[in-house]
């Protein structure tokens, strides 16, 4: 008799979910553009359930540029009267809002962190940006096991959530709040939350 996989509870039986869970909750992500792609899922999320905006991921993904953050960055306010009406996507002025606003902000924080790149003796080299950089900061650049037994063990924030908030508020990125960083903070793997009889839990 072929053992029954063992999953977090959160899961349910949806294929997406499940899938979702399988190859990317928690898997620690170093990617700039992984990286705006989860933020803003995360912010759309607000009030929503995860389902819903996994089902409307590939909406985001066409209509965001690919999650390109220098042209969503460049989005202007027909371009907000432009997702207001496609059903692909939350259709959530202030949310489609705050999108474009952080992803001007993330690329502050690029240029912030970034590290020169090219040959020696430039004069003046340019600069490969790093959110990854800052992100990882907050738990000091690796992952924080979480070591939860079950799902009630799993905490709402953490202090480095809202440290993490705290500052991305502090640079005027909006829709980010502690919750909603720390399910990010788990998304990208910052945290392994899988409990620890999930059998995702000992492969990150």
């Amino acid at each position: 008799m072929k053992k029954e996989i063992q999953r977090c509870g959160w899961v349910g039986s949806d294929p997406l979910m499940i899938k979702y869970h399988d190859e990317e909750w928690g898997v620690p992500v170093t990617d700039d553009k992984k990286i705006f792609e989860f933020l803003v899922l995360e912010s759309a999320q607000a009030g929503l359930s995860w389902r819903t905006i996994l089902y409307k991921r590939e909406g985001y993904r066409k209509l965001f540029a690919g999650f390109d953050v220098k042209k969503v960055a460049k989005f202007t306010a027909v371009d907000v009267g432009r997702l207001l009406k496609d059903p692909a996507i939350i259709r959530n002025r202030l949310k489609i809002e705050a999108t474009i606003n952080n992803a001007q902000r993330f690329l502050e924080v690029q240029k912030e962190f970034g590290r020169p790149v090219g040959g020696r003796g430039e004069p003046r080299p340019k600069r490969a940006g790093s959110f990854s950089k800052y992100m990882w900061s907050f738990v000091k650049g690796k992952q924080v096991n979480g070591k939860r037994k079950k799902l009630s063990d799993v905490p709402a924030i953490t202090p480095e959530a809202e440290a993490f908030a705290k500052d991305l508020k502090k640079r005027g990125f909006k829709f980010l709040g502690a919750t909603t960083i720390y399910a990010h903070m788990q998304a990208v793997g910052m945290v392994n939350d899988h409990i620890t009889d999930c059998f995702r839990y000992k492969k990150l």
